[in-house]
């Protein structure tokens, strides 16, 4: 890896984290708190969501109808994802110990707090935590896949690939094959650091 690319990941990292604190800022000015697993807004503000909520009935005739016909094909979906989940877990609690790399903890990417807003009704809010379980899940998958390739395969591609995971930009250079049995091992060493940071 050159100087200039480390530079430009050190300054993207520097970027990610101005964007999380204004993140974390700009929720601060909603008026809600976290509260373990329960998200409270300021009463006046929850007064106000309760007035925008869509009744069930209303929210029926309102709705698009494509989206009640296709319905049950997202839906169905639930099946493989499920199965994905069961079995990518299974894959890092039995593999990743073995390997010494650090576990992806699942409630770090599948997050189910949408419920608390009250401006959703009970079908809304069953949609919101169907579409978190699902991008929560690839997320979580997305990661698991993440380590495994650095672990075992840390070179990048020679074609230019979209939506390339966090931890590729690290990865060896396509061709780069002087000592690559060493720097595969420096991949190895990083990711077993990781696992004793994670640690508590």
């Amino acid at each position: 890896m050159t100087d200039r690319i480390r530079r430009l990941l050190a300054e993207m990292a520097v970027i990610e984290e101005e964007l999380n604190t204004a993140l974390h800022e700009q929720e601060s000015q909603l008026s809600f708190q976290i509260r373990g697993k329960r998200i409270e807004f300021e009463q006046s503000i929850r007064q106000a969501h309760l007035k925008l909520k869509t009744g069930f009935f209303r929210w029926l005739v309102t709705n698009r109808p494509q989206n009640l016909i296709t319905g049950p094909i997202i839906y169905s979906m639930i099946v493989p994802l499920a199965i994905l989940d069961l079995f990518v877990s299974l894959y890092q609690a039995t593999c990743f110990p073995i390997y010494g790399v650090a576990k992806v903890r699942r409630a770090d990417y599948v997050v189910f707090d949408r419920q608390h807003l009250e401006y959703l009704n009970f079908i809304e809010k069953f949609h919101c935590t169907y579409c978190a379980y699902g991008s929560g899940l690839i997320a979580y998958v997305g990661e698991i896949v993440a380590r495994t390739e650095e672990y075992f395969c840390p070179i990048k591609h020679a074609r230019k690939i979209v939506g390339s995971h966090a931890r590729y930009a690290r990865f060896l250079a396509y061709g780069e094959a002087a000592d690559y049995e060493e720097k595969l091992e420096e991949f190895r060493t990083a990711l077993n650091r990781e696992r004793g940071a994670h640690r508590p």
